[in-house]
C-alpha cells in the first residue's frame, strides 16, 4: 500500500516554498484582491516516484487563491557609536500575502 505524494517547489517573491494542494503559504506581497487566483512558476514537481525538474515544466503551473494580507514581524534597526552622539533608529515591517494552493498541474 503506497501513498501518492504530490508536491511542488515554487518560486514566490525571491524564495522557494514547498507546497501541496490545500496548503496555506505566506509569501511576499502579491498584487490582487482577496479571492483572486494567481499562478506560480514551479521549479520542481514530485508526483510519487517521478521527479520533474526545470526543463520539462514549461507547460506546468501551480494555481493559488489569495486568502488575505498580513504583516510580518517588526524589525528594529539601531545604530550607535560610542562617544560621538551618533544614534539612529529605524523600523521595518514586511507586507505579506497568504495564499491557498488550489491545483498543481
Amino acid at each position: 500500500m503506497s501513498i501518492q505524494v504530490v508536491y511542488a517547489i515554487v518560486k514566490a517573491g525571491g524564495r522557494q516554498e514547498k507546497v501541496s494542494v490545500g496548503d496555506v503559504v505566506v509569501v511576499d506581497k502579491l498584487p490582487g484582491e482577496i479571492g483572486d487566483e494567481v499562478s506560480l512558476a514551479p521549479v520542481m514537481l514530485v508526483d510519487g516516484d517521478k521527479v520533474t525538474t526545470a526543463a520539462d515544466l514549461a507547460s506546468t503551473s501551480v494555481t493559488a487563491e489569495i486568502v488575505g494580507d498580513e504583516k510580518g514581524p517588526k524589525i528594529n534597526i539601531l545604530k550607535f557609536k560610542n562617544k560621538t552622539g551618533y544614534r539612529r533608529r529605524q523600523g521595518h515591517r514586511a507586507q505579506l500575502t497568504a495564499i491557498r494552493i488550489k491545483a498543481i498541474g
